[in-house]
């Protein structure tokens, strides 16, 4: 585990802005950046702006699992081995879904037999660990759509954030392997700090960017997305292609439930 809270980009800019009387400004902001996160990052954002065309929101962040990422199978392997070196029965898929949301510890808990002692959920804890390390990576992928989405918000000059349940370590391979020097900030999930949905993490990303929370929006797939949106008192995205059912998220208080990632982006640029 690593015990960084928040992954950010040290950024040196250089903007040059021109405006005429229609408050039209030409901005190239090239950014060359490199976190404790090891991702490197070499960005250039180039906008148009006016007064009508600047985006909803200055900052988006996104839950990992089930929002950007298709994680589920690797997570489903990961439990499973862990509970079969530990002589405990498997689970499907399906099942796996809904044991989810909440971090790893209550992955583990839900997964294991009812009457499980706390020293057999902790191996299994660190077997999952061992083996989801080494295995996060293996048929995880962005969801269709995603990748173009989150340019296009990049282009728009909209910060990208990531928070995340998982741990640490995996938020920030993830975030190597599929979305390089896409995120401008990650947190994951470390010891001392208050898992979602309690408004922590959300809160850390938020004071590093000097955002306002009613500056940014937050996009998830989960009750515990609705939850924490709630007690951030932030806006929220709610999205339909995750882990979790439509209908189950609107009972759980969701304003909306998407179902195409564009509409992301036409809520954020477009004001839609």
């Amino acid at each position: 585990m690593y015990n960084n809270s928040v992954i950010s980009h040290n950024t040196n800019t250089d903007i040059n802005t021109n405006t005429n009387t229609n408050i039209n400004a030409n901005t190239n902001i090239n950014t060359n950046t490199n976190t404790n996160a090891n991702i490197n990052a070499n960005t250039e954002i180039s906008t148009n702006t006016d007064a009508n065309s600047r985006p909803k929101y200055k900052m988006a962040i996104f839950d990992m699992d089930g929002t950007i990422l298709n994680t589920i199978d690797d997570l489903a392997a990961s439990i499973n081995h862990a509970l079969r070196v530990n002589g405990m029965p498997e689970h499907s898929v399906v099942e796996v879904k809904g044991f989810v949301g909440n971090g790893i510890r209550k992955l583990v808990e839900r997964a294991v037999p009812p009457g499980t002692e706390e020293e057999d959920i902790d191996r299994v804890f660190a077997s999952f660990h061992e083996y989801y390390k080494d295995n996060c990576a293996v048929m995880t992928k962005p969801y269709d759509g995603i990748v173009n989405v989150l340019d296009e918000l990049k282009r728009a000059g909209v910060i990208l954030a990531v928070v995340s349940n998982k741990a640490e370590y995996a938020v920030k391979q993830l975030c190597e392997d599929y979305f390089p020097g896409t995120f401008d900030i990650a947190a994951g999930d470390v010891e001392g700090r208050r898992r979602k949905p309690y408004p922590d993490s959300v809160n850390a990303v938020l004071e590093k960017m000097k955002i306002n929370k009613s500056e940014a929006v937050y996009i998830g797939d989960s009750e515990v997305d609705i939850n924490t949106a709630k007690n951030a008192g932030m806006d929220l995205i709610e999205v339909g292609w995750g882990f979790k059912e439509e209908e189950f998220l609107l009972s759980e208080g969701a304003p909306f439930v998407i179902h195409n990632p564009e509409d992301i982006s036409a809520i954020i640029i477009n004001n839609k």
